[in-house]
């Protein structure tokens, strides 16, 4: 379940043909595959690209940081000690670190902007 949902993004059970029908069925009675809201985006001329997600009633900041021969990937926490000037989640102060979803959902959100 875990290459259908973050190597190929799959968000419908029934697309997981590799996994038994019955466990499928049964897994959609009891599960969903949601990613989480992008509340907002925003992008700079020069290729940065950040969102803002829901989590629960707080937002965290992604952002995407494009250079001349990588790119860099910032999932920050639910608040930040870093107190980077340029980001709005380092005003916040430091709340609690990030479930592994919400880490996932934070690539997820990249993903998602590249199949635009």
């Amino acid at each position: 379940m875990m290459k259908w949902m973050y190597h190929y993004c799959c968000d419908d059970f029934d697309e997981m043909t590799d996994i038994n029908k019955v466990l499928r069925s049964k897994l959609k009675e009891v599960a969903e595959i949601r990613a989480p809201e992008v509340v907002e985006e925003q992008r700079s001329t020069d290729g940065t690209i950040k969102w803002a997600i829901a989590v629960g009633d707080q937002r965290v900041e992604t952002v995407y940081i494009p250079e001349e021969d990588r790119a860099t990937l910032c999932v920050s926490s639910v608040g930040c000690a870093l107190e980077c000037k340029f980001c709005s989640t380092a005003q916040q102060g430091f709340n609690r670190n990030l479930r592994v979803s919400e880490i996932i959902g934070g690539f997820g959100a990249r993903r998602r902007s590249s199949a635009r």
